[in-house]
């Protein structure tokens, strides 16, 4: 049971925010403030101290090791920092402490502004059985499945024999494909349902689960949305994210390619209800699962920015973090669902340190080259630079490669080209799986859904790809290194006829 006991807050200006997160977002964040001439505060851990996000920043501080649980996740050090520097407000970005609702309320009681949901909404979306009870009290389409945490074996199978197989138990506390077990018979159900359980304990400390009907084959969209504390809603259309690896992405497009306009309408109004159901404001992802039939259907909210949302800025126009600011400010929005316009079509392809030839394992190492592209339509989102270890202490991700064109082939070429011209020496990327992957048949045809990497994709593909790409990184990394070696030449050659008199003489 979540007691609302949140209050609107109408905070007026804000000088300073305190950006607890790192990297590619900790930037992004930083960027918009300043533009809305408001300072910021870095928080980094000891691994993070040369990282670009903390020179950016107007104020820095350690708070910790490179582990989270001694850094990012402290979230006493984080407000003892906050208070220090007079920071009005706390920007938490994705993951780390985003959707932690004590969190959220410490900053409430410590008289600052979370620049996300209240406690309530982020408590009742973030138990998906709870969310799945508010949801379907406002009609949203659900999957065939419990709306309680299942108790017993006995009573999962009277469920699962109700629904048929196969079915799809699943932690009800947490995500990331944690505590999540496909059940194809009756005899499965039972070490499946342990196996479940006790993943979710130690993931989530919270071992409730529930059953839902599985859906084979479906395709993963999501609606984002933006709320006031005033009770405005408006939805910014849909974001495809079907293609993933370990339950979680790799590309993402805007708009989505199966989408007719009515359902595109029907999903964003049930979006909405979504959000209605638990008073949410800020900005915030609603996702369906939708099947060969385009019958959508609720999986979960996400109380906070995704990685994704640079896809729907290209094609709307709205900077998702700005309007994030002036919510939490407490300001109306300054526009309304006839407004907003699809403009073109956006692909984002997440840039990860990861070996698509040995399952997409994380990959470390030194950036000897990092390159990224450059041109019209083209927009990377990072937090590294050249010569900069990738920690392992954190999500692979390198940066966000995105791109907008007028249409979706368009955006696809640009996307391909925007590879090429992507250099990245010293480990393995998903470049060169991003350009595979938008180039075949399935993906132009729009004809694909999350099983698409199981479906299509094989190492070996990769092969010529990477031998190439290796050549290219190669002969740039040769014309780098002589137009330096020449640099330093005259340099020295500079300072030794300073040092003796002499000058050069020109003929």
């Amino acid at each position: 049971m979540f007691l609302n006991t949140e209050k609107v807050i109408f905070a007026g200006t804000m000088q300073k925010i305190l950006v607890a997160n790192r990297g590619e977002i900790a930037m992004r964040v930083m960027r918009t403030a300043r533009e809305m001439g408001i300072k910021t505060v870095a928080v980094f851990s000891e691994a993070d101290r040369n990282m670009p996000f903390v020179r950016y920043a107007d104020e820095a501080y350690c708070i910790g090791p490179a582990p989270s649980a001694q850094s990012y996740l402290r979230a006493e050090k984080i407000l003892q920092v906050a208070k220090q520097t007079g920071a009005d407000a706390i920007h938490p970005g994705y993951g780390f402490l985003s959707e932690n609702a004590s969190f959220s309320k410490a900053c409430a009681d410590a008289g600052l502004i979370f620049i996300g949901p209240s406690e309530y909404s982020i408590n009742m979306m973030g138990s998906k059985i709870a969310a799945k009870q508010a949801a379907k009290k406002f009609n949203v389409p659900m999957v065939p499945g419990t709306e309680d945490p299942i108790q017993s074996v006995e009573e999962a199978k009277e469920i699962a024999a109700r629904i048929g197989f196969p079915i799809l138990i699943k932690a009800s506390a947490g995500g990331g494909g944690k505590g999540m077990r496909i059940v194809e018979n009756m005899e499965a159900l039972e070490e499946q349902m342990r196996t479940a359980k006790s993943e979710a304990m130690s993931a989530f400390g919270d071992d409730a689960v529930f059953i839902e009907k599985y859906v084979a084959a479906p395709r993963h969209v999501e609606i984002q949305l933006l709320g006031d504390q005033h009770g405005n809603y408006v939805y910014l259309f849909e974001r495809e994210c079907s293609i993933q690896r370990r339950h979680q992405k790799l590309i993402e497009e805007a708009p989505s390619s199966c989408l007719t306009p009515d359902i595109r309408k029907a999903m964003g109004e049930s979006a909405v209800a979504v959000a209605k159901s638990c008073n949410y404001y800020g900005a915030g992802t609603v996702e369906f699962l939708v099947d060969e039939n385009l019958n959508f259907y609720f999986l979960e909210m996400n109380t906070r920015l995704q990685v994704e949302h640079c896809v729907t800025e290209m094609i709307t126009g709205v900077d998702l973090v700005k309007e994030q600011i002036k919510i939490a400010r407490g300001e109306k929005l300054s526009f309304t669902q006839d407004d907003l316009k699809m403009n073109g079509h956006a692909l984002e392809l997440r840039v990860c340190a990861e070996d698509p030839l040995n399952q997409f394992l994380p990959d470390t190492g030194k950036l000897e080259m990092y390159k990224p592209p450059k041109g019209p339509g083209v927009r990377v989102d990072d937090g590294f630079e050249e010569g900069m270890e990738i920690p392992i202490f954190y999500d692979s991700m390198i940066s966000k490669l995105v791109v907008h064109a007028g249409d979706r082939e368009q955006a696809i070429e640009r996307l391909c080209r925007a590879i090429d011209e992507y250099y990245i020496k010293g480990i393995h990327t998903t470049l060169q799986f991003g350009k595979w992957a938008v180039r075949t048949e399935a993906f132009r045809s729009g004809n694909f859904d999350t099983k698409f990497i199981e479906k299509y994709f094989k190492p070996e593909y990769l092969s010529q790809h990477d031998t190439e790409a290796e050549e290219v990184a190669a002969l740039l990394s040769s014309i780098i290194w002589e137009e330096e070696r020449q640099r330093h030449k005259g340099e020295r050659l500079t300072a030794a006829t300073q040092n003796s008199g002499w000058k050069l003489r020109r003929r």
